[in-house]
């Protein structure tokens, strides 16, 4: 076996650690101000631990009564646990080179901010005891803080080939649930198909679409040329003005289409602004992912 001289070493690991550290580090960074501790997903279920009383219902069972509480009133208590059996959450991030779009107006590329928030929520999710997978990858939900660098690294290694990027719904879990996040301005068919298939399996989970405060504002006037980021896409005008208004109701229109899609299998949607701080959107998938918003 042949020793790669000091140097060529030093260079490899200076490599290799140049590559995932800035991602990971900003990511355990924005999650560690809304950390909610080990037992941040609490709700009622499976467990050991007692969470809470509350008001017996029609089809409880009676086992579950909690006689001695209930003596101490007119009414009839439960006794619930804490819900403790760990969840696979798939996470998608759009890879396509329309992600790679920044304005003036931004804090980051919308491929960035998606790639961020992925994986900033996967640090919380597995600190809460998840298992957490990158969908149509090698790597599938999996629990631990070693998943956490395999996901950082299935995350920088984004295939930027097609414009637009597909929904992509394998490896989502059954009963699981499901982040995915893009501009979702290709072609609203992948939506659809993506949503149908994780909706037959049970699973449930978040639509967050990216734009960046120019795809949101149209800030556009006079001549101009609008190219695609693969430069396969290409229109030019004298008046972009007059294109705003027909542009932002199109926008619009496809937000709707989201929401309902996203409400017809029961999940969220949400929209995301580059030009926003990443915090408020993390804390809201997590909340999403957890079924409150």
């Amino acid at each position: 076996m042949t020793q790669l001289p000091a140097p060529s070493m030093r260079e490899a690991a200076e490599t290799l650690g140049q590559s995932l550290p800035p991602l990971l580090a900003e990511a355990e960074l924005l999650a560690s101000t809304i950390m909610l501790g080990e037992h941040g997903r609490r709700r009622a279920g499976q467990g050991d631990e007692f969470w809470q009383y509350r008001p017996a219902h029609a089809g409880d069972a009676t086992r579950m009564i909690d006689w001695r509480r209930s003596a101490r009133s007119d009414a009839t208590f439960v006794r619930e646990r804490e819900w403790q059996a760990a969840q696979s959450v798939t996470l998608w991030v759009d890879g396509a080179r329309a992600m790679a779009f920044r304005s003036d107006r931004a804090g980051a590329t919308k491929g960035e901010r998606a790639r961020l928030l992925a994986l900033a929520v996967a640090v919380l999710l597995l600190r809460g005891g998840e298992r957490v997978g990158i969908s149509g990858s090698d790597t599938p939900p999996r629990s631990g803080k070693a998943q956490l660098l395999a996901l950082a690294d299935a995350l920088s290694r984004s295939d930027m080939t097609a414009e637009y990027g597909a929904a992509d719904a394998d490896g989502i879990a059954s009963h699981g649930r499901a982040v995915l996040l893009s501009d979702f301005l290709g072609h609203i068919e992948g939506v659809d198909e993506a949503l149908a298939r994780a909706s037959d399996r049970g699973a449930r989970g978040v639509l967050m679409q990216i734009l960046d405060p120019a795809e949101e504002d149209f800030p556009f006037d006079g001549r101009t040329i609008f190219e695609s980021m693969g430069g396969t896409i290409s229109h030019e005008t004298l008046r972009a003005g007059d294109l705003r208004a027909r542009y932002l109701e199109r926008l619009a229109e496809r937000k709707d289409r989201l929401q309902s899609l996203a409400r017809a299998v029961g999940w969220h949607f949400h929209c995301h602004h580059t030009g926003d701080a990443a915090l408020p959107a993390l804390l809201w998938l997590y909340r999403a992912l957890e079924g409150g918003r």
